[in-house]
């Protein structure tokens, strides 16, 4: 057991993160990047936005960065307005030294396609980083063909999204490092097909919100044993990192 004390300051949260060796041998090394009150909570009045401010907002933000493909379940992207991703400059210029694309793009995971096309996370994305839906072949014909107008489409399972088909199919797209930003039904199904590797949790000082947890688990899934990697407190909010142990 550790107690911990306050340590070293550190002049940029990311640090720590960026440090991490996120190389896998045999697929896409897969991160989530979540939120939550000390309840356990997951979103205020639907949105998560609400518990992300001052270091945990530029973090979410910036963590993106070391990501080559930014993973979200649709109804995320209804809820919270996502757009094609843009980063600071500092992390732009960092991004091109190392021959990577200025920003990572967007995967959106959906089963019904039930989507507006005209948001700009599919019509404002730069053609060299089209939007890619993850789908399945129950999918809607007339919505499928809508899809393929605006995004680059991938049906990856039958009746639902197979988690493990849609990481293989991202590492075959080349993206090393994919960041699931939620939402808790679809980090559940990560989790519980064993797809997931780190999870970097955000705890908001606040007590309440909706009654959704963080991750939502399917029925008679497995335990996942995860271990913490590092603990970082700004104010009153506190990082957790985790990974799954190489042996799990």
């Amino acid at each position: 057991m550790h107690l911990l004390r306050p340590g070293e300051e550190l002049g940029d949260l990311l640090a720590p993160y960026a440090e991490v060796d996120r190389r896998r041998p045999d697929r896409a090394w897969v991160m989530a990047n979540m939120v939550g009150t000390l309840s356990g909570s997951a979103s205020v009045g639907g949105k998560v936005g609400v518990l992300s401010e001052g270091p945990d907002a530029r973090l979410f933000v910036d963590m993106r960065s070391l990501a080559d493909v930014v993973l979200v379940g649709a109804e995320t992207v209804r809820r919270e307005g996502y757009g094609p991703v843009r980063l600071r400059e500092e992390l732009v210029e960092a991004r091109r030294a190392q021959g990577r694309p200025d920003a990572p793009g967007v995967a959106v995971v959906s089963r019904s396609l039930e989507l507006d096309w005209d948001r700009p996370v599919f019509a404002g994305a730069p053609e060299d980083r089209r939007t890619i839906v993850l789908t399945c072949e129950s999918a809607d014909p007339a919505r499928l063909a809508r899809a393929r107008e605006v995004a680059d489409v991938v049906v990856a399972g039958e009746q639902s999204v197979d988690p493990a088909l849609a990481v293989a199919a991202l590492t075959e797209r080349g993206h090393r490092v994919v960041l699931c930003e939620g939402g808790p039904r679809w980090l559940g199904e990560l989790v519980a097909h064993d797809c997931l590797d780190e999870l970097c949790l955000t705890l908001a000082p606040v007590l309440g919100g909706d009654l959704l947890p963080v991750s939502i688990a399917p029925p008679d899934s497995p335990l996942r044993r995860f271990a913490l990697r590092h603990a970082i407190a700004a104010d009153d909010t506190l990082f957790l990192r985790y990974e799954r142990p190489t042996d799990a």
